[in-house]
């Protein structure tokens, strides 16, 4: 008897969901269908895309450009560190000091200038208030 060669492939959601790079299916076709979903180099916007081990991901997730590889499809949604052995990431985020928290401009203040007074929330609210 001769074997039949098949390739496994699965859902590109379906393997976001499992590699945890989106806390739901339904969220990871949301990533792809906004369309900055790149496999191996072409744009896609279809969720139910098969990929297998060996294509390369292209996709903005959050601040950073991720490229993932897909090393393997997995069978099930399991851990962190299991999901970690489904992709190798071709391209790392740089990684913040030890303590460092993100800043976004409006979070930023000057270096021991603390949290507002009462007084300064009164002059904030003033300026804010529409004048008439």
């Amino acid at each position: 008897m001769s074997e039949a060669v098949t390739t496994a492939t699965l859902r590109l959601d379906k393997w976001l969901w499992f590699a945890r790079f989106v806390k739901s299916r339904s969220l990871a076709t949301k990533l792809v269908a906004e369309g900055n979903m790149r496999v191996n180099g072409a744009p896609t916007q279809k969720a139910h895309l098969a990929v297998k081990p060996g294509d390369v991901l292209t996709f903005a997730l959050g601040a950073h450009i991720r490229v993932i590889r897909i090393a393997a499809l997995g069978a099930r949604r399991g851990p962190a560190p299991e999901a970690r052995l489904l992709y190798e990431d071709l391209d790392p985020p740089v990684p913040r000091a030890a303590g460092e928290a993100p800043v976004s401009a409006a979070a930023a203040r000057d270096p021991g200038a603390g949290r507002p007074t009462k007084r300064d929330r009164r002059q904030i609210a003033a300026l804010k208030e529409p004048r008439e």
